[in-house]
């Protein structure tokens, strides 16, 4: 069983157990019919994943890796707030009619700030620090910025990297102040898994630890049957991933990142989204 099936199988079973739910409240999500859409959620969740030993994909269902390093690199390379520059359409309900998410995600790490040493977006300020100060605790990033919450068509769920150098690892912190287990869950587990790689390898580095903090890990009404029947699933052993070496980080694309003996259950049920 791979690390991320046990991890996902466990954080679940803790929800349905012991989990709280928000049935009779007038909760913001709304199904495509429009209905409400209500969750049982538990508060403060935190896996730990050592990337040094296995890529934290799950098996029990099928996680689509290189959508997923997309989506990131639309974010942290291309650092951009507008859907027509990524080749999915997981976004495609939160853009406005030109295709823009507001001042969300991509838009605030490409933001530049004043430092001593010059200016800086919080990507290229993380990458110069990790090159340059690795024994630095200051390494971290920040999208959650209340002043411009009112112009994002989404507030950000993933909002904090905070990344440590310890001998030549490279640990990171993903902070999440909201976690859809079955939709997102090891999409973004899956996603700063590969964060952290990208930046160890321009870093001179090796990947070490991500730690997983979630805030509140939920599991839609309408998801449950379908989290009961991936569960049920016999998982099996992470695959083997490499990525291809590069020395700058804008030069990454998604088929860099290269799984070998992916194996994984079908997924043969359309997940409904709640907005």
């Amino acid at each position: 069983m791979s690390r991320a099936d046990e991890l996902f199988i466990q954080n679940c079973r803790q929800i349905l157990k012991e989990g709280v739910s928000d049935k009779g409240l007038d909760v913001r999500p709304r199904w495509e019919d429009g209905e409400k859409a209500h969750t049982i959620k538990c508060f403060g969740i935190v896996n730990r994943y050592d990337l040094s030993k296995e890529f934290p994909i799950l098996t029990i269902r099928r996680t689509y890796l290189k959508s997923a390093v997309d989506e990131l690199l639309w974010i942290w390379q291309k650092k951009s707030n507008n859907i027509k520059d990524l080749n999915s359409h997981v976004w495609d309900q939160w853009a406005d009619k030109n295709g823009s998410i507001g001042k969300a995600y991509g838009y605030q790490l490409g933001v530049k700030h004043k430092y001593p040493e010059g200016e800086f977006d919080q990507v290229d300020r993380i990458i110069y620090d990790l090159k340059n100060n690795p024994s630095s605790r200051r390494i971290m990033s920040n999208i959650y910025v209340h002043s411009d919450l009112s112009e994002m068509r989404l507030y950000p769920c993933a909002y904090s990297m905070t990344f440590n150098v310890s001998g030549n690892r490279l640990n990171a912190i993903l902070n999440q102040r909201s976690q859809d287990m079955l939709t997102a869950n090891n999409w973004n587990v899956c996603q700063y898994a590969v964060l952290v790689h990208m930046l160890s390898c321009v870093s001179g580095l090796v990947p070490g630890e991500l730690v997983h903090v979630i805030a509140d890990a939920h599991i839609y009404d309408r998801h449950v049957p379908i989290v009961e029947k991936i569960m049920e699933n016999e998982p099996y052993s992470a695959p083997e991933f490499e990525l291809k070496k590069r020395e700058d980080f804008y030069e990454f694309v998604p088929e860099d990142c290269v799984l070998s003996d992916y194996k994984y259950h079908k997924l043969d049920v359309k997940i409904p989204v709640a907005e």
